[in-house]
């Protein structure tokens, strides 16, 4: 041991610095670009399969002769996923992104073949549940990586890609997965993430060799991951069941939500008493890292919301055909991905970059006024403009949220605080679906065993509009909520690209050659 010591010290003395480790480098722009360009495929994989399956679904019930089971294959995909996500963060703390990144990208792969040749209903839920434990982990973790290459200052441009993505999916998935199911085959929504995972698989094995890994001594909480996932799966299960499986008020529900409460008690409890915590009480006091995690939770529950409502109230209350729909989501969506790149850049230059976000969310609440008023009778071409208008102000808040967030911690805690994050954001978008499912059924007299689409396909677009009206209600409450976390968020300085850090930096020598544009 007194042989190895110094050794083990040497590193950190001004002395020897040189001689035993070549100083770090800055990225290039270059380098930075191919680490992007590779995990925005992953990023890509991981949110079209969520929308890819919708439209898939009546075919896929028809084809093995089970239609009441068939929510599962979009449940359990959402369950393991969410569960998974702030998993993902504290592993890739300890052994570095790229691992837990290719694991992530391997286990998506393998549920994706075993759902495409999943024999009978059953074995497409176990499947799609394998699949969500994979893409649990792509957004965060690609969400981390750009934390570590590139300087808050600088983030914000970067963090519109991930808005890109997530709407190009948006409004991609159901097209292509109609297009596939209709005239070639069902199995095809699956088969297709086979090519784009093994190129996925093979850019991000070699851009993200660029990324440094700095070893970290962590032990995981074997306990506190358990009782998350745990309390977090009671809990979705409970909501996605609560007024389509069984009444609200119902025994079985109401144990969901019991159990549920309890499971999240001892998992509080966990992190009070445990020496290394899954999610460390350092993150999760940390009041910026709060309200900028709660504001993008309420931010992403209204944008996933209403992606899924807005298509049945262009149908059933416009009177559009499903393509028309399809076509009309296109502006919400579009503009939130403007509004969230040009946030992004614009945040690079500003010392006071909150006053963005704090305008666009008051303009979408505002906009949603008029749609919660008159939303059985309000023409076409208002509803697009007023739609256009909610999805920029949804858009200028997801950057500043991710970057305020990430700004607040230390880069040993980047990983967990992201996926953290990821992990609200997924169960507060489930809470909020659940809510505006159950507004919509109850303003229809629906009863438990009859999914939405099917009671709307049975009601008049008065009773319809009458709904609606209570959603659009509902999304400007959330979005209220939203915009009060980020005035109670603290407005710091986001550090700049100043000398080399160890989160940005790649080893000087020797350099991992570029793959040639």
């Amino acid at each position: 041991m007194t042989v190895s010591k110094p050794a083990h010290k040497a590193p950190h003395s001004s002395a020897h610095k040189t001689a035993a480790a070549p100083e770090p480098r800055s990225l290039t722009h270059a380098e930075i670009k191919a680490i992007v360009i590779g995990i925005m495929l992953t990023m890509f994989l991981g949110a079209l399969d969520q929308t890819i399956v919708a439209t898939a679904l009546p075919t896929i019930g028809r084809h093995f002769g089970n239609i009441d089971d068939l929510s599962w294959v979009v449940t359990a995909y959402l369950l393991t996923a969410t569960a998974s996500t702030p998993l993902y963060g504290k592993l890739s703390d300890i052994y570095g992104r790229r691992v837990v990144m290719l694991t992530a990208i391997a286990i998506f792969i393998l549920g994706s073949i075993a759902c495409a040749l999943a024999p009978s209903m059953p074995a497409l839920v176990l499947a799609r549940a394998l699949q969500g434990l994979g893409g649990g982990g792509l957004m965060a973790l690609a969400q981390t990586i750009i934390a570590d290459i590139v300087s808050p200052r600088e983030r914000g441009r970067y963090q519109g890609y991930i808005g890109a993505v997530f709407a190009v999916s948006s409004v991609g998935g159901p097209v292509l997965g109609g297009f596939l199911t209709e005239h070639l085959d069902w199995s095809l929504i699956f088969w297709i993430n086979l090519p784009l995972g093994l190129i996925a698989l093979g850019m991000t094995s070699s851009v993200l060799k660029l990324v440094p890994y700095h070893p970290r001594r962590h032990r995981l909480d074997v306990v506190g991951a358990l009782l998350l996932m745990t309390a977090a799966v009671l809990l979705l299960l409970a909501l996605s069941w609560g007024g389509r499986r069984y009444d609200w008020i119902s025994a079985e529900i109401g144990a969901l939500f019991l159990v549920s409460a309890i499971v999240w008690a001892l998992f509080a409890w966990r992190l009070a008493s445990a020496t290394e915590p899954f999610l460390p009480l350092s993150v999760l006091g940390n009041p910026v890292v709060r309200c900028a995690a709660l504001a993008g939770a309420c931010n992403m529950g209204v944008l996933v919301g209403m992606t899924i409502f807005v298509p049945l109230y262009f149908e059933m209350v416009l009177h559009l055909s499903a393509s028309q729909s399809g076509m009309a989501l296109i502006p919400l969506m579009g503009a939130t991905v403007v509004l969230s790149t040009i946030t992004g850049r614009a945040m690079m230059h500003m010392a006071r970059y909150k006053w963005m976000s704090l305008a666009g969310l008051a303009v979408a609440i505002v906009a949603l006024i008029p749609l919660s008023i008159w939303p059985g009778t309000m023409p076409i071409v208002p509803v697009l403009l007023l739609m256009t208008l909610v999805g920029a102000g949804i858009g200028t808040v997801f950057p500043i949220s991710t970057v305020c967030l990430q700004n607040a911690v230390a880069r040993s805690q980047m990983g967990i605080a992201t996926g953290a994050a990821n992990f609200f954001r997924a169960l507060f978008s489930s809470l909020v679906v659940a809510v505006l499912g159950a507004i919509v059924l109850g303003g229809l007299g629906g009863v438990a065993g009859m999914s939405v689409e099917m009671l709307a396909r049975q009601a008049s677009a008065n009773d319809l509009g009458f709904a609606f009206r209570f959603v659009f209600l509902a999304c400007g409450l959330v979005l209220t909520f939203g915009l009060c976390f980020l005035i109670a968020m603290e407005e710091k300085p986001l550090k700049g690209p100043t000398p080399p850090s160890g989160g940005a930096t790649a080893p000087s020598a020797p350099a991992t050659p570029i793959p040639a544009a």
